[in-house]
């Protein structure tokens, strides 16, 4: 029996082993990834505060044409500009003609010049002449809005210089003949007609001065800007075409010059300085002591509530017709710290219908739009009735003889004229000197 043990014990372990080995295998466990972590990092914004609009940019206007019977206008016309124009305000500050130019002047040499401010087309070459104005073409070429041919071209070439447009035209205007109807009728003397002469004229104010009532025939001031227009109805201007050489001496500037002290000395038609008592020729016209004046459509509101009927006629002429051409145009500082700003106004001021139409409900003289629909309505303004005189005049206006040194030949030839008016000199011995004057200044 010990000898067959072993071998029991080896067939034992054989089949177990081979039991073991038909058993089905074990189901290996599954391998369970470890859970990926994600961190997410949060930033916390502040909530911004509400940006506020940036201030304003003021600009500085400066004007003599509104004072004193336009402010109101003027406040209408800015607050147009103000409500397109958000981010701009327009401060105006204001100085009569008499003491504009003077003012300006010093405000310029003050460093305290206001950036946008007005010029008529006498001075304009002065100012230009000493670089304080912008040239605004690169503004005008950027804008897409701006178009030049709005204007009539000879008030936009106006103010171009060698080819720099140095200001936009804002008004033009001339003068015109008023007379007062009810003294004409009361006297019996027929109304003005366009094809007078001076000679009629005075023809008519022999009749119409009234020593006693302290009634006068007409007026018309003897001064450079007359003076330079009754020259050229006389076929006489005061320099050679290139301006090389002054001609106010020329024997037809003397005849104009002795007609117009004609009117005080020889006719005594018109009242000299002295008369006429420190009273300007408009309130003596309004006062009905006037009864044909000689000045400029700006007149027609001041007019407005005179106590009689009144008119214009195109103003009388010697050899040929020639009225004044005026014009007043906004110019920008060429130092100004806001030109952008300051060229949005100019554009905006000139160049807006609206503007316009303001100007002529007003009689602010003309607006400088080639657009005869703004003057339909123009036409229909009472008084005076007869507008078309005013349109009339313009096919006869002549532009005044402007230099560099303008303010000084005015103030020389003014001074000349005084000298005649008070007996002083004659008309060739007072023009003759102005000849030397004026050379002067233009060499």
């Amino acid at each position: 029996m010990k000898r067959h043990l072993p071998l029991l014990l080896t067939s034992i372990l054989l089949l177990v082993l081979l039991g073991a080995g038909c058993a089905p295998a074990a189901t290996p466990t599954p391998t369970i990834p470890t859970p990926e972590v994600i961190r997410e990092t949060v930033v916390v914004t502040a909530t911004p505060e509400p940006t506020a609009p940036p201030a304003p940019v003021t600009i500085t206007y400066f004007t003599f044409s509104a004072a004193p019977d336009h402010l109101v206008e003027l406040d209408e016309m800015i607050q147009i500009f103000e409500e397109e124009h958000p981010g701009i305000e327009v401060k105006v500050e204001l100085a009569p003609f008499g003491e504009y130019f003077t003012k300006l002047q010093t405000l310029i040499a003050g460093g305290t010049a206001p950036d946008v401010f007005e010029l008529n087309y006498e001075n304009f070459v002065s100012f230009a002449a000493k670089g304080v104005l912008l040239d605004l073409g690169p503004l005008a070429q950027a804008d897409e809005e701006f178009d030049p041919t709005v204007f009539y071209p000879r008030a936009y070439n106006a103010f171009n210089l060698n080819g720099i447009q140095f200001g936009l035209p804002e008004t033009f205007s001339t003068v015109v003949l008023y007379y007062n109807k009810d003294l004409f009728d009361d006297a019996g003397v027929a109304y003005p007609t366009a094809d007078w002469t001076w000679a009629d004229a005075v023809a008519a104010a022999e009749e119409l001065t009234d020593a006693d009532e302290g009634v006068w025939g007409l007026y018309s001031p003897i001064q450079f800007w007359e003076f330079y227009k009754k020259a050229a109805q006389n076929g006489c201007s005061f320099f050679n075409e290139d301006k090389t050489e002054a001609t106010i001496n020329e024997p037809k500037c003397v005849e104009a010059l002795q007609t117009m002290i004609d009117f005080v000395t020889k006719y005594h038609v018109m009242p000299s300085d002295a008369e006429m008592g420190g009273i300007s020729d408009g309130d003596m016209f309004k006062a009905g002591k006037i009864a044909m004046d000689v000045t400029g459509i700006w007149m027609f509101a001041a007019f407005e509530d005179a106590p009689f009927e009144w008119d214009i006629q195109v103003e009388p002429g010697m050899a040929q017709k020639a009225t004044h051409f005026f014009s007043n145009a906004v110019s920008v500082f060429a130092a100004t710290k806001h030109p952008q700003e300051a060229w949005e106004w100019v554009r905006f001021f000139t160049t807006s219908p609206e503007m316009a139409q303001i100007r002529v409900k007003s009689a602010w003289e003309l607006p400088t739009l080639d657009n005869p629909a703004l003057f339909a309505d123009y036409l229909e303004q009472r008084p005076p009735a007869n507008r078309e005189a005013v349109f009339e005049s313009l096919n006869y206006a002549i532009v005044p003889p402007v230099i560099e040194r303008q303010s000084e030949m005015q103030d020389a030839v003014n001074n000349l004229l005084d000298k005649v008016k008070l007996g002083q000199l004659d008309p060739k011995e007072a023009l003759d000197q102005a000849k030397v004057e004026i050379e002067e200044l233009i060499k």
